[in-house]
């Protein structure tokens, strides 16, 4: 399982860094990926996670090196799905924010289960919930930082396309993908934890 995830994230991060559409917002895009390869790394003794949480990060890692070999607005995939349907963007950023609010939710939630954080589930819930709504809009602060700073990579960066309310359609989906991740993998992923012993029998 270790190397085949290894395999895979270097294999994806080859392609996406070879001739992206713009290489400082390739680099703007992935470095999240890179940064959290490094702290994977780090925790890998000290606190391994599961299955279900590693592959989540897995796809996360994918989905921003595919944005950052395109950009956001321009994935083609995102662009034939526009053109069949009609619609008036390229909405993989949308995914991408989706899946923001969706992994750190399995992320804190595995964090705060086994750290005993909680006696409450619904706290535990909420908080989880907070949580990845507020990484949501740290993240859209540093695409403002970034906008500020670099004209230039700015619009391939925000992907904005012209939308005006953009920054909360993208905090909007990272809620509704924290929400959709504890109910539909809650279960699961305490079974996990089981089988790994990171978390007693019930």
């Amino acid at each position: 399982m270790k190397a085949a995830w290894i395999v895979i994230f270097v294999a994806v991060l080859v392609w996406s860094g070879a001739n992206p559409k713009d290489y400082p917002t390739w680099m703007l895009e992935v470095a999240p990926a890179l940064i959290g390869v490094a702290v994977l790394w780090y925790t890998r003794s000290s606190f391994a996670l599961t299955t279900l949480t590693y592959v989540l990060i897995l796809v996360h890692c994918i989905i921003l090196m595919i944005g950052g070999h395109y950009t956001y607005a321009e994935v083609p995939l995102f662009d034939w799905l526009r053109d069949i349907f009609d619609l008036q963007r390229n909405n993989y950023d949308k995914v991408g924010h989706f899946v923001q609010g969706f992994v750190p939710a399995i992320i804190a939630r595995e964090i705060v289960v086994r750290q005993s954080v909680f006696n409450s589930t619904a706290w535990r819930n909420f908080f989880i919930v907070c949580f990845c709504l507020g990484f949501s809009a740290f993240y859209e602060l540093i695409e403002w930082v970034v906008a500020i700073a670099s004209e230039e990579a700015a619009e391939a960066f925000l992907g904005t396309q012209g939308y005006a309310w953009d920054t909360q359609s993208d905090m909007g989906w990272a809620l509704f993908g924290a929400v959709c991740a504890l109910l539909m993998l809650g279960q699961y992923h305490d079974r996990q934890m089981q089988a790994k012993g990171y978390l007693s029998q019930s």
